[in-house]
């Protein structure tokens, strides 16, 4: 009796631990999205879907691609779990020496990387990244790939430094970095743009990164004990069993970047503003879903690491379960909402100045497409971190790889059919993400409940059925809204659709009796109580 109350609190503490993450990291990222989205907004302002646009955002993707290949989540998903481990065992010098020989690794890798880009930047734009693009056009590109390439060296640093923060359980500051890179985003636009042109948005992007960095600093030195140095001892087991795990990791975010610059690729021969299109709708689907799944992901690997390296895989199934339940309750209406409301939407958050009707049009039909993809990202973010606590990242980069290489096909397939529907062929390449993203997210899970023997798949069934029944109301809502307020401003309609859509969303979880929901009320009780 004494040990089942012991596992119900041990229960409740893990799952405790995750929400409270969650919802620090979901506040940072809210305040993120939000600027992250004036800074969207202000560029298709200034910008609209031009050349300089286009030719912006593809030197932009090949920065990020030299980011994730070499820093991003490859590396940040095989090193919590080692680095977590060493804290457990409280072996915090051994941590300390193999989190700064990582950090030295990569800063010099990326240095040397960048510099062959910039060498040979006209060249990789113009046989890798947008081959379509004329000689005026490959050459704007070229020079705006060699200022933002200097921004992955900083990331490089900066996504280490968050990873070394999330395994201390310290989340906000980490979280609220990609705020400070879209501020440096808009000080270019805003203060550099005017007298260098598109120079100036790419210099932000440098800024940005830079204060990316920077914001994180702080809470880095009042870690205990935490000490820099400045050794490469590629020698130390753990160095090596992080470059252990990041091999097959570094594999799938390599088909995942391949197939973003596939995109990039085959828009640059589409219409001109087509790669805008994809670029900026595709954040507004990444939006919600980082906010949804990433702040729940972020906040549970160290949970889940913690867990494993306790051996206790009896409540890390039961914490996957619940972690699932809360992605599927809040990514369903997410994604339902961006579809039914996405001309608007993108109405309301960039027309204006260089922005008309026809670049609406451009980016709301590439954002019907990828919203119907963010239940897929949203599983793929969880299941995935779930591997990763496990030590094994082998499964999801062979399912990764599968997936995005179908993915691959995908895009070329759905492209040549919506050419031949007369629908604009941009969309096909993001219903192939969407397409792709879900074979991998039900793939995952499946393997997922076959290593833990099970993952409450009861519970997660019944969180998808009852938040397509509310989803399906707030549609309902939505509609009448639209109906009763045809005559009122855009804007207006808009705000109030969206407003009551979730109200109404959350009213009928209540009668659906969602005890995520009952929790939340309970909670915010006894905070009242307390008072």
């Amino acid at each position: 009796m004494a040990g089942m109350q012991e596992k119900q609190i041990h229960k409740r503490t893990a799952n405790q631990t995750i929400a409270r993450g969650a919802m620090t990291v979901m506040v940072a990222f809210i305040i993120s999205n939000l600027v992250g989205l004036l800074a969207k907004t202000l560029t298709a302002r200034f910008f609209g879907t031009s050349i300089e646009s286009s030719a912006f955002f593809a030197a932009n993707r090949f920065s990020e691609i030299l980011f994730n290949l070499v820093a991003g989540g490859a590396l940040g998903s095989a090193f919590i779990p080692v680095y977590t481990g060493l804290l457990v065992k409280e072996e915090k010098q051994k941590s300390w020496q193999m989190a700064s020989s990582i950090i030295n690794i990569v800063t010099l890798v990326l240095v040397l990387l960048s510099i062959l880009t910039i060498i040979f930047s006209e060249s990789v734009v113009r046989y890798i990244l947008a081959p379509g693009f004329n000689s005026a056009e490959i050459a704007i590109t070229a020079r705006l790939l060699r200022i933002q390439v200097l921004s992955s060296i900083i990331f490089g640093m900066s996504g280490l430094v968050m990873a070394i923060l999330n395994s201390h359980q310290r989340f906000f500051l980490p979280a609220i970095a990609p705020a400070m890179y879209q501020v440096g985003w808009i000080f270019g636009l805003v203060m550099l743009s005017p007298s260098m042109g598109i120079d100036g948005l790419a210099w932000g992007v440098v800024i940005g990164a830079g204060m990316h960095f920077v914001v994180q600093i702080p809470q880095l030195l009042r870690v205990k004990d935490w000490r820099y140095q400045v050794i490469l001892n590629i020698k130390m087991p753990e160095v090596r069993e992080v470059a252990r795990l990041m091999a097959p990791r570094l594999l799938g975010v390599a088909v995942i970047q391949l197939n973003f610059l596939l995109n990039t690729y085959l828009a640059s021969f589409q219409i001109v503003g087509a790669i805008t299109a994809i670029s900026l709708a595709f954040p507004l689907m990444i939006m919600p879903e980082a906010a949804i799944a990433q702040s729940i992901a972020i906040a549970a690997l160290p949970t889940f690491s913690a867990l494993v390296a306790k051996g206790d895989l009896d409540e890390m199934r039961q914490t996957l379960a619940s972690t699932l339940r809360a992605v599927i309750l809040l990514a369903i209406p997410a994604s339902v909402g961006l579809v039914v409301l996405r001309t608007p939407i993108v109405q309301l958050l960039y027309s204006g100045n260089a922005f008309g009707a026809q670049s609406v049009d451009l980016v709301a039909w590439a954002l019907l497409w990828y919203a119907v993809g963010l239940l897929g990202h949203g599983l793929v973010e969880v299941s995935s971190r779930a591997f990763y606590s496990l030590y094994d990242t082998r499964t999801p980069v062979v399912v990764g790889v599968g997936t995005m290489a179908a993915n691959l096909g995908l895009s070329f397939l759905f492209t040549d059919l919506f050419a031949r529907l007369n629908w604009m062929p941009h969309g096909g390449l993001a219903l192939a993400n969407s397409t792709a993203t879900a074979i991998e997210s039900v793939i995952l899970l499946i393997l997922m409940k076959k290593k833990l023997q099970g993952i409450a798949a009861a519970r997660i069934i019944d969180a998808i059925w009852k938040s397509i029944v509310a989803s399906s109301c707030m549609v309902v809502v939505i509609q009448l809204v639209n109906f009763f307020l045809f005559q009122s401003m855009d804007a207006v309609r808009t705000l109030i659709s969206i407003i009551l859509g979730i109200i109404s969303y959350f009213l009928v979880l209540i009668v659906l009796k969602i005890p995520e929901i009952q929790k939340v009320f309970v909670m915010i009780q006894k905070r009242f109580n307390r008072k």
